[in-house]
């Protein structure tokens, strides 16, 4: 047997892992053929029929029990194996971005999920675990993890994790708390030259409200940010625009200042209806992100096994993004690792981002990811006390 290295407390027999490891090598073509398939055939949020239907068939395939769909969603699933008194969830996102496709890498992460999955299955009961694959839809826009929260997927969970490609490599991730906002205002059109006065500008009631919010940047703490787009404020110059619309976003650094700075960004879109006489409907499209809060559990057992893998050193880095991983950390002890793909050169949601998430050096990042993922599990069993493996006594 190998000796531990001294950073770490013992773990799952070694030679198990071992067996895990190569369970997952066996099945490196099909994994980033998976991944290839994925990334090839990119679908937005709620969109990823098939995406979840190739995932959710490779675990079938491998003798799974399969839901799908599942949670009130038509993309998502939801895969078991095992029966042991630990449940770990691996979650599997698989959503693309509108016009930049899988610039976020969800093609790897989804391949990694079901590798981790896969390579535990056949040691499952052998460990004392209850393996839990979740597939997620609608990271980049929807929450669907915390809508799959609320509809019941992660009761009884014990741990849950995932990974995600990136230009540094990170093993206790922070995020910011997102929420989003969708604002419309309804004025009354008229004739800017004949009868302006019997008009109620809606564009203006938008211009009012976004000078407003650069005022009250002022006031914010660095870390709190404000930023979105108009959508509409009126077809034609010669009509007083009756309707216009913006889509907003805000992030703080944990959800209970995201709810303050809510309350002082929509009372400037308030602002706006006051001042021109417009009315204003202010609307939540999906449930806010909540700040990703890793486990110090499953960090450490997470680091030691990225490093016995030979990934490079975690960098700390703050926070700097937002995940609906965040609301599951919120109720369940979580890892949300980082692996690097482009040595820094791009980062997510640029184009060149896409093309990193299919090179050779993003394939050896999905399946150490695996790898890692299903060792930390394993290690994870050994910490709560559940069976250790074959090379123990009986």
């Amino acid at each position: 047997m190998t000796t531990p290295a001294p950073d770490r407390a013992p773990g799952a027999d070694p030679e198990l892992k071992s067996a895990i490891q190569r369970h997952i090598a066996g099945l490196g073509a099909s994994l980033t053929g998976l991944s290839r398939r994925i990334h090839g055939h990119p679908e937005t949020a709620f969109t990823e029929h098939r995406a979840a239907a190739w995932c959710a068939g490779a675990l079938s395939d491998a003798g799974f029990a399969v839901t799908a769909p599942a949670y009130g969603l038509d993309t998502a699933f939801a895969a078991t194996t095992g029966s042991g008194p630990l449940t770990v969830a691996i979650a599997c996102e698989y959503d693309a971005l509108p016009g930049l496709g899988h610039a976020c890498g969800h093609n790897l992460i989804a391949a990694a999920g079901i590798g981790a999955a896969l390579g535990l299955a056949p040691y499952a009961d052998e460990l004392g675990l209850t393996v839990r694959v979740l597939g997620t839809p609608a990271e980049e826009r929807g929450a669907g993890k915390a809508l799959m929260l609320e509809a019941g997927a992660f009761e009884g969970v014990d741990a849950a994790m995932m990974v995600h490609p990136c230009p540094f490599e990170m093993s206790d991730f922070r995020s910011f708390a997102l929420g989003t906002l969708s604002i419309t205002y309804t004025g009354r059109s008229a004739h800017p030259s004949l009868n302006p006065h019997e008009g109620r500008n809606a564009a203006d009631a938008l211009t009012v409200a976004q000078v407003a919010l650069g005022l009250l940047r002022q006031q914010l703490p660095p870390e709190w940010r404000v930023h979105g787009i108009t959508t509409e404020a009126g077809t034609a110059p010669n009509a007083i625009p009756a309707r216009a619309t913006a889509e907003y976003e805000i992030r703080a650094l944990a959800a209970e200042d995201l709810r303050e700075l809510r309350e002082r960004v929509e009372a400037c879109f308030r602002a706006g209806a006051l001042a021109t006489g417009c009315e204003v409907t202010l609307e939540r499209p999906e449930p806010d992100y909540l700040d990703f809060r890793g486990d110090p559990e499953l960090i450490r057992l997470w680091t030691a096994n990225a490093r016995e893998l030979g990934r490079p050193e975690p960098v700390e880095r703050a926070p700097f993004a937002c995940t609906d991983m965040g609301n599951v950390s919120h109720a369940v002890p979580s890892i949300h690792p980082v692996l690097d793909i482009s040595g820094g050169t791009c980062g997510p949601h640029e184009p060149e981002f896409a093309e990193a998430a299919v090179s050779p050096v993003a394939e050896r990042a999905l399946l150490d990811g695996a790898v890692a993922m299903a060792w930390t599990a394993a290690d994870l069993a050994y910490a709560r006390g559940r069976r250790t493996g074959p090379a123990d006594p009986a």
